[in-house]
């Protein structure tokens, strides 16, 4: 879905705001330290439930404010507002659909699907599996409707598995119980991950073949546990091991997205442009496999996207996403590396992010592009 209007209030150093975005590109420009981040921010925790800067959300509220609220009316018939609130002193975060207050955070994710490439994108390569891990189980949450279940299920009997692990002493019987839910959705699982990596791959590779030529990059998709053995079986036989360490060693748990260029891991080859176009390229085929899928729309949200890149691949990125039709909120201290790579007929709003008396940064549309919102 489109965002059709935001307004964000106690958001870091923002100052309240409340606007209409374009329904395509919107290009958000402002000195460092103004907001422009935070903006995205705001974004991501109306689509995550969290922030991509900070671990605790209060540290998101502004200094002076006791709370941040945050809004997004999505297109639709009837449009759908959703929002999140989150007081300095309470625990709790507050979520709304459509008026009512929304007991799941899976409900938010699936309502506004989102993407971030940002500096920490990098991760994606260079990072621990679980970065990866999450990416992956991102598109087959929002194409594979029976997976939040059995990804669920299968969570909470390596919990309690694992708990059984830090007995002193071993409970077969029950450990046999846990291991059999474990095994039974664990496989489910990893089969619905195959299915949509199955699907992602040639998107993905068509995707990057625009960005870039990289014809010998591989996606090799790990599932966690010996391929020759059932992960029943693997339970089983690591069970006396899997007690000394006291946690589950192998399953689905620890499935990895490795990508290799040649024999090689990616990351130790590529140049650090390369990787961002990579990245770029992995989350790009996201959205793309999303609305092929399920002709859902899919928000990207890309913080200082000439860093990296030069000027004729920010060209080429910013052609693959006018193609695409997408919303996206993108940011740069650099004006005219925002205003340059678009074609006339893109939809585009500008704004600009004013840093106020107050300290505050000030979101103001940007009126000296001649084709804002066609």
């Amino acid at each position: 879905m489109l965002i059709e209007r935001l307004a964000f209030t106690g958001l870091r150093n923002l100052a309240p705001l409340d606007v209409a975005p374009s329904p395509g590109i919107n290009l958000i420009v402002g000195r460092n330290g103004s907001g422009k981040t935070s903006l995205l921010e705001g974004l991501h925790i109306l689509g995550m439930g969290r922030s991509f800067r900070t671990r605790q959300l209060k540290h998101a509220i502004g200094h002076d404010a006791p709370e941040m609220t945050l809004f997004a009316r999505l297109e639709g018939t009837p449009p759908v507002p959703i929002g999140i609130r989150r007081e300095r002193e309470g625990g709790e975060l507050e979520m709304r659909m459509a008026g009512e207050r929304v007991p799941r955070l899976a409900q938010l994710i699936e309502a506004l699907p989102l993407q971030l490439v940002n500096p920490d994108a990098f991760r994606l390569l260079e990072g621990a599996p679980a970065g990866r891990r999450e990416f992956l189980d991102w598109g087959v949450f929002h194409v594979k409707h029976d997976f939040y279940d059995a990804w669920r299920r299968a969570k909470r009997a390596l919990k309690h598995r694992n708990a059984l692990l830090r007995h002193d002493r071993m409970d077969v019987n029950s450990l046999a119980a846990w291991e059999q839910e474990l095994a039974h959705w664990g496989e489910r699982v990893d089969a619905l991950r195959r299915e949509w990596m199955a699907s992602f791959v040639p998107v993905f590779e068509e995707t990057l073949g625009r960005l870039i030529e990289l014809p010998d990059l591989r996606l090799r998709y790990s599932r966690g546990w010996d391929k020759q053995r059932t992960l029943q079986e693997v339970l089983e036989q690591g069970r006396e091991q899997d007690f000394h360490m006291g946690f589950t060693q192998q399953g689905p748990q620890r499935a990895d997205l490795r990508i290799r260029l040649g024999r090689r891991p990616a990351v130790e080859v590529l140049s650090r442009g390369q990787q961002k176009l990579v990245v770029s390229a992995l989350k790009l085929a996201q959205g793309r496999l999303l609305e092929l899928s399920t002709g859902r729309n899919c928000l990207y949200l890309i913080d200082d996207l000439p860093a990296e890149l030069d000027a004729e691949h920010r060209r080429v990125f910013c052609r693959l996403l006018e193609t695409m039709r997408c919303q996206a909120f993108i940011t740069s201290v650099e004006h005219d590396a925002l205003v340059g790579p678009w074609e006339p007929h893109t939809p585009i709003a500008m704004f600009h992010v004013k840093q106020a008396a107050s300290g505050a940064g000030q979101l103001v549309p940007e009126a000296q592009i001649d084709f804002i919102m066609e």
